[in-house]
């Protein structure tokens, strides 16, 4: 488990844990709002099967307390830089300060093993451009695809 000691707005305790035969279901039925499929798939699902396939990519699920609340995933690059993917928070845990939470606890984890931490968003996703921002991360000017890499700004680099 990874915990930070974040909280959401409701004063949950969120943490990051592996996914596993007690909750890869409830991890595989997490739903973005409708709005938000632009970018990221209508369930998790596609981001298990992905990181089931991939040799890069890790899953873990977001709690709020007990409660399964999200996906998220970490990957090594080529060079050594951490990156964060695949984050989906269920359309009913939105607005409480769950994703945000979840993105702050996984970057400080990666952050603490020495290599840039780093994230892509579709430029047009102003909610996300606004939390990554927030919490440190700056665009490098590079596109992946069609997303906008973003680096989280660490004293010294």
């Amino acid at each position: 488990m990874i915990d930070s000691g974040e909280r959401d707005r409701a004063g949950r305790r969120v943490t990051l844990r592996p996914v596993d035969d007690e909750n890869w279901r409830a991890v595989a039925d997490v739903a973005p709002r409708d709005d938000q499929r632009e970018w990221v798939p209508a369930l998790a699902a596609r981001y298990l099967l992905l990181t089931t396939r991939s040799e890069v990519w890790n899953s873990l699920a977001v709690y709020a307390d007990e409660t399964v609340t999200g996906h998220v995933m970490w990957g090594v690059d080529g060079d050594g830089s951490r990156w964060i993917g695949g984050m989906i928070v269920d359309a009913a845990e939105q607005g409480r300060g769950v994703g945000r939470a979840a993105v702050a606890t996984l970057a400080g984890w990666l952050a603490a093993q020495g290599e840039p931490v780093r994230l892509s968003y579709h430029p047009d996703n102003t909610d996300a451009a606004r939390l990554y921002t927030a919490l440190g991360f700056r665009p490098t000017g590079v596109m992946e695809d069609d997303e906008l890499v973003a680096e989280l700004a660490t004293p010294g680099r």
